[in-house]
């Protein structure tokens, strides 16, 4: 969440990407920084996952991801 605050005060577009059992995390942590990131949660686990099961992910998250990048 750090870095994608400090990307998006330069002036630099991203959508901060995790996990769902982080939802509350970022939260807290958006609140802290008092700066409210872009961000976009997918399904737990990740670090099971295979190569094939990662780029399936990554395809049904690009579109939402573009969005919240241009929007």
């Amino acid at each position: 969440m750090h870095d994608i605050t400090d990307l998006e005060r330069r002036g630099v577009p991203g959508v901060f990407v995790a996990s769902d059992p982080f939802v509350s995390a970022a939260e807290a942590q958006a609140t802290a920084l008092g700066f409210d990131a872009a961000r976009h949660f997918v399904a737990h686990p990740i670090q099971d996952r295979t190569d094939e099961e990662m780029i399936a992910l990554a395809d049904a998250a690009v579109e939402e991801l573009l969005s919240k990048i241009t929007g």
